[in-house]
């Protein structure tokens, strides 16, 4: 496997692998999150032409997963990741992850943090194996606050979700 930044072609499947991984959150009775749509193509196309979309890649080069985020108040907050189910439970997750943490740390940023459901066992559990902890409320910068308000409004808290960070 290999980790490298997403070409402008791959946008498509990348929406493909989105809609894959999010279809077990069914067997959760999270069909709304199952069928939300994947980020749109040219929000992906943002993040990419920012440099801070990369993809895990088979050995056919073909992405497999994706990771996107930006930098939010000096650390690298992880928008999505995402990876294909027939790829899961490989560590594909995991590598990204780490290659995205030593692409913070060249850049100067003090850790990453993300949001994420606190009961799916491939959230906020998974993270916390990788060494993520929750934030407390009085911990959010301003920039997390300002996600989490948006999660809010947008429906997403009607599930139990947290801030977490890994320094």
């Amino acid at each position: 496997m290999r980790i490298r930044s997403a070409t402008a072609g791959e946008l498509p499947p990348l929406q493909d692998i989105e809609r894959a991984a999010g279809a077990p959150f069914r067997e959760l009775g999270m069909a709304e999150i199952a069928n939300d749509e994947p980020p749109a193509p040219e929000v992906l196309e943002r993040y990419r032409r920012a440099g801070h979309l990369w993809v895990a890649a088979d050995e056919a080069d073909r992405p497999v997963a994706y990771l996107m985020g930006e930098p939010v108040d000096g650390a690298f907050h992880v928008e999505q990741v995402s990876v294909h189910p027939g790829a899961a439970r490989r560590g594909v997750g995991r590598t990204l992850l780490a290659h995205v943490a030593d692409r913070a740390r060249e850049e100067g940023l003090t850790g990453l943090t993300l949001t994420t459901f606190t009961t799916v066992p491939w959230n906020a559990p998974y993270y916390r194996r990788l060494g993520f902890r929750v934030l407390d409320e009085d911990q959010l910068t301003p920039g997390l606050r300002e996600i989490r308000t948006h999660e809010a409004s947008i429906g997403l808290d009607r599930w139990p979700r947290v801030c977490m960070r890994r320094d």
